[in-house]
């Protein structure tokens, strides 16, 4: 097996972050160069540039924080973001669990990505994460990050660092952490990135790559800004990497490409809408891995301004989850994975619906199951559920209100309530009846199955589904409440396809020169998502390979100057 010191990775390296700050010739972008906006240029190449610098990142979440970094640290190069929300950025990464991958053998975890990928996920791609990867705790203590490897992952109470332990090379997986949350970790670094002076742009969008039509070389991007409807030309000399998210709050997209629908579950990042897609395919780029997603299972409400879900949890177990039939059709006792429960709504029903037959799910539960507290996050985003309780999603207090942040659950479930987003009934049928028509379930289902239900409660035992019988408690006690489970969680994971450099490939499996591709939008675990930790750790490996690689090359136009 290949020997890999978990220091290797400093030699050779840019100018340490200290020496560059102090020279202060990196920091931010350049401005154009007036002296050249009257120079010919060819047609597909803006008469003049409004912006300059080395390598351009597109999209600030924390793949792009990476990317960034590296570029400046390492490559010695000049960098500039560009942002779509309005301020702060951050993306799912400062707003999730914040746990992240390391491995402490390169060919156990090889094995074990191409292992429950099925073959799917390229080998050299696999051994080129695990290979960088491999260096995470490392890069954490480079830039005084205080990072801890756990035991488990929240999700699995602390019992699992891995989604599939059985494969093969899965104990070569661990999962770390910074703190409580993402938020933490990302405020850290996102002070280093500020610290070291390198620019962020924010109320960037519309991006459009600009490619030579010979070379088919990515020279820059146009982008608009705020409500300014002049594309302002970027110069990206050396390269542009795309760190732009997934498309979950895209439902055109959601619906075309991912296995189920409607998946309208996704609780994070508002503004992630999936502008890279179109922008790829302008220049060519191949899409890979567009039907694979990481979630679970939240509610979505149609009448909150907001797309994001909620993550809600009834007070009490006085509840039962049933279908759009009306049936029961798991132990409510089981919370879903939170990364892989979305699996288990893909049931297609062609006999009656035509449609996936758990999409939604209602949970309906009697008065206990408000009373108890509030159902969902409230301000500061804390939320408990069987297995852990931390502070993830938009009601983090630092998100501001621009940037979709929502003020919190109250405390006692009455504003829902009587907003309608929690259904109200004095019966089962008043219940079912505020249920939207094309998503109601079938009112005698509905009774036969809370009927059954609580038979069983009396009996101690569930001979359906097996409900842990500590958990069995009638639901009796109106008012009666219902709300909506959709599938979705953290993010979608489709985007370009990939080499080990990070460089974008076109549908001909050639490289894209100059175009890069890190984090969630193009993420290379294929078949299924098996890497506890896995969504930040693809924007820590794949944000340093591609500006590694990108800093690295000469300057497109230096034959020219």
């Amino acid at each position: 097996m290949t020997e890999y010191s978990r220091r290797d990775f400093l030699k050779g390296a840019g100018v340490a972050a200290a020496g560059a700050v102090a020279a202060g010739t990196l920091a931010g972008c350049a401005s154009a160069d007036t002296s050249k906006k009257d120079a010919p240029a060819a047609d597909w190449m803006p008469a003049a540039w409004d912006y300059e610098t080395d390598v351009l990142v597109i999209g600030y979440g924390g793949a792009g924080l990476w990317a960034a970094l590296t570029a400046f640290d390492e490559g010695e190069s000049e960098v500039l973001v560009l942002e779509k929300a309005p301020t702060r950025g951050g993306g799912n990464s400062s707003i999730n669990m914040g746990e992240f991958t390391w491995v402490d053998d390169v060919e156990k975890a090889t094995k074990y990505i191409t292992g429950f990928s099925l073959g799917w996920t390229p080998e050299d791609l696999a051994r080129a994460w695990a290979e960088e990867c491999y260096n995470n705790l490392d890069y954490c203590d480079h830039w005084g990050v205080d990072a801890q490897i756990k035991k488990g992952t929240n999700a699995s109470a602390g019992n699992l660092s891995v989604e599939y332990p059985y494969v093969e090379g899965a104990e070569a997986m661990h999962v770390c952490s910074v703190g409580d949350n993402g938020n933490g970790f990302w405020q850290q670094l996102d002070k280093v990135r500020a610290d070291l002076g390198i620019e962020v742009m924010f109320s960037c969008h519309d991006e459009e790559l600009i490619q030579n039509p010979e070379t088919k070389e990515i020279v820059g991007a146009y982008t608009l800004i705020g409500d300014d409807k002049t594309p302002k030309a970027i110069k990206a000399r050396k390269g542009v990497i795309l760190t732009l998210g997934g498309f979950e709050f895209n439902e055109d997209m959601k619906q075309q490409y991912l296995r189920c629908y409607p998946m309208r579950g996704f609780y994070g990042w508002p503004f992630n809408t999936g502008d890279g897609i179109p922008m790829i395919t302008k220049v060519n780029a191949q899409l890979w891995n567009m039907n694979n997603t990481i979630g679970n299972a939240n509610t979505w409400i149609k009448e909150f301004e907001q797309p994001y879900a909620f993550m809600l949890t009834p007070r009490s177990n006085n509840y039962i989850m049933v279908d759009r039939l009306g049936n029961r059709w798991r132990a409510e006792s089981n919370f879903f994975n939170p990364h892989l429960g979305w699996h288990e709504f893909t049931k297609f029903n062609d006999a009656e619906l035509c449609d996936f037959e758990r999409i939604p799910t209602w949970v309906i539960m009697d008065k206990t199951g408000v009373e108890g507290g509030p159902l969902g996050q409230m301000k500061g985003g804390v939320m408990s559920n069987p297995a852990f309780s931390t502070s993830i999603g938009m009601m983090l207090e630092d998100v501001p209100p621009e940037c979709g942040a929502f003020e919190g659950w109250s405390e006692d479930n009455s504003v829902e309530i009587e907003k309608g987003w929690i259904k109200k009934g004095d019966t089962i049928e008043e219940l079912v009846a505020q249920i939207d028509e094309v998503d109601r379930p079938k009112i005698e289902n509905v009774k036969a199955a809370i009927e059954a239900y609580n038979q069983y409660c009396a009996a101690g035992a569930d001979p359906d589904f097996d409900r842990d019988p500590a958990t069995l408690a009638p639901v009796l006690e109106p008012p009666f409440y219902a709300y909506p489970l959709y599938p979705g969680g953290c993010t979608t994971l489709g985007g370009p396809k990939k080499n080990v450099n990070a460089q974008v490939l076109d549908t001909e499996d050639e490289v894209i020169p100059r175009l890069y591709a890190a984090g969630s939008f193009g993420n290379f675990q294929r078949h299924t998502y098996g890497i506890s930790g896995g969504g930040n750790a693809e924007n820590m490996v794949w944000g340093r390979i591609a500006a590694r690689h990108a800093a690295a090359l000469e300057p497109w136009d230096q034959a020219s100057a």
